[in-house]
């Protein structure tokens, strides 16, 4: 269980995003826990210990099944947060990020009173993509916006989206896009 336990984002999640169950969900949820109290009243024996993390396990999955199912039923409210996180990224990559750095989950959540945790959930479940990958996809827009309609030197196009090295820009648009920066604009020539 202790191996398992980190596969639940939830837990980092803030109070503002708690799951809210419906009724039938609470009535589930509750006898789980009835359940787990009753073993802890029984005697002790050599299933005990067997029995509660197996309920813990159970208690874990619905957990993450209503977490899903929030995700579904708030998709409106989900695709205005994706919304939010792309103007907020388009925002910091032409404003921010030549003077700030490369930007991190934990800065837009921020921004967005989110958990790191919860941002990234939403945003794999609306998109497919994880707050990181979403990031590093939309660096690569940009980069290949300023590389197309500006005079700027692959060197000055990194520094200008807020990488500290320029080889650090380069191995991750080759990454991305199959092409190292200078293949890229050369292609568009």
């Amino acid at each position: 269980m202790g191996k398992v336990i980190g596969n639940y984002g939830f837990f980092a999640y803030s109070t503002s995003e708690a799951l809210h169950l419906s009724e039938k969900e609470d009535k589930i949820m509750m006898n789980l826990m009835h359940q787990m109290q009753d073993e802890l009243k029984n005697n002790i024996d050599n299933y005990s210990q067997d029995l509660i993390v197996s309920h813990i396990d159970l208690l874990l999955n619905y957990a993450k099944r209503f977490h899903n199912r929030q995700f579904l039923t708030r998709s409106a409210a989900n695709s205005d947060l994706v919304a939010k996180m792309e103007e907020l990224t388009d925002s910091y990559l032409k404003s921010e990020a030549a003077l700030s750095g490369l930007p991190t989950v934990n800065f837009f959540a921020e921004k967005l009173n989110l958990s790191p945790n919860y941002l990234s959930d939403v945003l794999k479940n609306v998109t497919g993509k994880n707050a990181q990958t979403h990031i590093q996809e939309s660096i690569i827009d940009r980069a290949k916006e300023l590389l197309l309609t500006t005079n700027l030197s692959v060197k000055e196009v990194a520094y200008d989206l807020g990488f500290e090295r320029p080889q650090s820009f380069s191995t991750m648009f080759k990454k991305k896009t199959q092409k190292t920066p200078l293949q890229y604009k050369a292609s568009f020539n």
